[in-house]
């Protein structure tokens, strides 16, 4: 599972989204599993990154799981109507 960083915001999207390219190319599970739980400063770039993931996933014929998804990535996400696309599941 990788892990996001603390923050994922406008200013730390490409590196963010760079890392997460190199795991998921190193991962061959077929659900690529995002742990969001560290996240504590995000915003809209957040939701970005991870439909990013989930174009990656989808052209190799794989999924994405983010699991412990802090409530303000959850509001984003239903605030653009992707929940489901980035498979958001909240922190418990």
């Amino acid at each position: 599972m990788t892990a996001l960083p603390e923050s994922l915001t406008l200013s730390d999207a490409t590196e963010c989204l760079e890392t997460l390219r190199q795991a998921f190319q190193a991962d061959a599970a077929p659900v690529f599993r995002i742990d969001a739980s560290p996240l504590r400063q995000l915003d809209s770039a957040a939701v970005a990154v991870l439909l990013e993931c989930r174009r990656l996933a989808a052209a190799a014929k794989r999924e994405i799981e983010v699991i412990g998804a802090p409530p303000k990535l959850v509001e984003l996400a239903k605030l653009y109507g992707v929940e489901t696309l980035i498979g958001a599941m909240p922190a418990a």
